[in-house]
């Protein structure tokens, strides 16, 4: 039986100090949640939504006397909380409704909106994102002192098995251990070759150039980045 995702949320660690929880974390969470669903997306947003539904829904998220928490509550909150762990949960509740996995896994890095604070540089995320249910299944954040493809590595290995799944990227990810490490999930992989790599790109041209008079093996006979031919 799949589990809800309020359920799911109750798996998450509470980073708030044991003094002073006036309200319980999954509620908190449900609040935002319902929230941000219904285009309410700041601190500020997120309070008053509550308080406008004041009593009934307080008393349903479990908070005491159906008191709604304030701006700073919320904000503290989603300052403490670990996005990769939150990130992971909602990704395993989408699993949950998707037994079959994915046809398509689109990677996909940006700059989180409105996470810029004057010389702080914004937060960088790196998502999985299926089409097939217009969500992202999983995403990391890509720390200052690394860049995409390693970000990939890391969330590929988060990823359930990709048999039957088909996973596309920039160029940036056409890389030997990407590669490896979708196959070694058992997904298949379709990457782009840019000019600036020359040798894979030639090599794909020949190969694509023989497909055409109808002499083609899709036999991987080399690494992605060997200059050699490869199955990218």
């Amino acid at each position: 039986m799949a589990w809800s995702l309020v359920e799911r949320l109750a798996e998450l660690p509470d980073p708030r100090s044991r003094h002073g929880r006036q309200y319980p974390l999954v509620g908190l969470l449900t609040l935002c949640l319902v929230a941000v669903m219904g285009g309410h997306t700041t601190p500020e947003a997120i309070s008053q939504f509550g308080r406008l539904r004041q009593k009934r829904l307080g008393h349903a998220l479990g908070f005491r006397n159906g008191n709604m928490p304030c701006p700073n509550t919320i904000a503290g909150l989603r300052r403490r909380l670990d996005p990769d762990r939150l990130d992971a949960i909602i990704g395993a509740w989408l699993r949950d409704r998707h037994p079959d996995g994915w046809e398509h896994l689109a990677l996909d890095g940006k700059r989180l909106c409105g996470s810029r604070d004057g010389q702080v540089p914004g937060t960088h995320l790196l998502a999985a994102y299926a089409p097939q249910v217009s969500a992202v299944v999983a995403q990391m954040t890509v720390e200052a002192t690394t860049n995409e493809h390693k970000a990939a590595l890391r969330l590929l290995g988060v990823l359930p098995s990709l048999g039957g799944t088909v996973v596309t990227g920039d160029a940036i990810f056409t890389q030997p251990d990407v590669c490896a490490a979708v196959q070694h999930k058992g997904g298949d992989y379709i990457l782009y070759a840019k000019s600036n790599q020359g040798t894979l790109r030639a090599d794909l041209e020949a190969a694509f150039a023989t497909a055409a008079g109808g002499d083609f093996s899709p036999r991987v006979t080399g690494r992605v980045g060997s200059g050699r031919g490869n199955g990218s």
